[in-house]
């Protein structure tokens, strides 16, 4: 049996299957519900909104990927571009995720009922709420029909149409879609999901991580941001690329040349999040504006942030750094997942580096516990099962017929 024609699935990599992933979001609701009602609820919506904007991030930058290769026709990314693109069912929940996130607005948001010289015009619930949502629903509905004129190339007509399959269906049927007008298309919603990418990340960015600390401004933040995710989006491909060549070998249409090449990217774009980090201090550190600098002296010189950080460092940057400059470590699966997972552990932490010390007592306990691990393997269960049902509904959007494997490494 070669597997061309069988579904990809997660599930088949995991002992129990099916249940796994449900069963790890079952304990993240449980957990997070549990500390809800404990002494420490400020804890439990802390991690909600790091996991919130994390795994988010990851959601939106592996969909960026599949459109940038688009823009730029890159052959060599083969059936990484599908891959890339069974992510966007994770967007449904993420505006949902979104929405839940102001029920804790008063843990959330620590600049409520603050003097906030002026910027209370800027910073208020209401405000927010319309231009983040806003945001975020132009985001998905852009990726979306990207991904329909996208989808319509490789929908199989053969097979029975159902859910979203159904509108599709529906869709060609009715418009009598030429080749070149798919291909138009396809591209005007990859450019216009790029564009909305940048954007809206970097007011998500401002609204929610800059803004936990009202006086302290970077103006490089925004970009900070959607390079941050599109680096763990790249990281989070890999990792499902890599699940699915172990599982099926030959038959998944990933070739060695295209894990190298997608392994260039993510080195490539770990030195670009190092870049960003590093100039958004050394402007502060030259600035010397007090605003500015105990932002940045809470971190780096007080425990328990400082430790934090320099995870953050060698785990972001250091290890996939000097890992990567060997070519041959970028074709070997199991030695890339493990990279690209420390790599969202190390972001995860970035994002409690930053959020923490303006959200829970800057001096206390690090705000780390069980609880906050099983809420992190809950939202990572719902990403994985809104994987598995996109992989689903669209198992011929990860295949790759021979043709389309030489022209990939062509």
């Amino acid at each position: 049996m070669t597997g061309e024609h069988r579904p990809h699935s997660l599930y088949r990599a995991i002992p129990g299957k099916n249940l796994f992933f449900p069963a790890l979001v079952v304990a993240g609701g449980i957990a997070f519900l549990a500390g809800l009602l404990g002494a420490n609820p400020e804890r439990m919506w802390l991690a909600y909104l790091i996991n919130f904007l994390l795994w988010s991030g990851i959601a939106q930058g592996a969909v960026l990927f599949s459109a940038v290769m688009h823009l730029v026709k890159a052959r060599w990314s083969g059936p990484l571009s599908g891959l890339a693109e069974s992510f966007a069912g994770f967007f449904p929940l993420s505006f949902i995720l979104f929405l839940l996130l102001f029920f804790g607005r008063t843990h959330v948001f620590p600049w409520l009922g603050q003097d906030l010289h002026g910027k209370e015009v800027w910073l208020n619930i209401p405000f927010l709420a319309a231009r983040d949502g806003l945001g975020l629903f132009v985001l998905y509905t852009a990726g979306f029909i990207y991904l329909f004129y996208a989808l319509q190339t490789r929908l199989d007509q053969e097979r029975p149409p159902s859910g979203l399959r159904r509108l599709l269906h529906r869709g060609r049927q009715k418009a009598s879609f030429s080749p070149d007008y798919l291909r138009q298309r396809t591209t005007l919603w990859a450019g216009l999901y790029t564009l909305a990418f940048a954007l809206v990340l970097s007011l998500i960015g401002f609204d929610l991580v800059m803004a936990a600390n009202p006086h302290w401004l970077s103006t490089l933040f925004g970009g900070y941001t959607f390079i941050k995710a599109f680096y763990t989006g790249l990281g989070a491909l890999i990792i499902l690329a890599c699940v699915r060549r172990l599982r099926r070998g030959e038959a998944s249409g990933l070739t060695q040349s295209q894990f190298i090449d997608i392994g260039k990217l993510f080195f490539a774009f770990c030195l670009v999040w190092a870049d960003f980090l590093y100039a958004q201090l050394v402007v502060i550190w030259y600035g010397n504006i007090p605003e500015e600098t105990s932002y940045v002296i809470t971190r780096v010189s007080h425990e328990p942030w400082q430790t934090v950080t320099w995870t953050v460092f060698i785990l972001g940057f250091i290890i996939p750094f000097v890992v990567l400059l060997n070519r041959r470590v970028k074709a070997r699966p199991l030695i890339m997942i493990v990279l690209c997972s420390l790599t969202i552990i190390a972001i995860w932490l970035e994002h409690l580096m930053l959020l923490g010390p303006a959200l829970t007592a800057e001096s206390g306990p690090l705000p780390l516990g069980i609880s906050e691990v099983l809420i992190f393997l809950g939202f990572f269960g719902l990403l994985a099962c809104s994987i598995e049902i996109f992989s689903r509904m669209f198992p011929e959007n990860a295949a790759i017929t021979a043709q389309q494997a030489g022209e990939g490494n062509r």
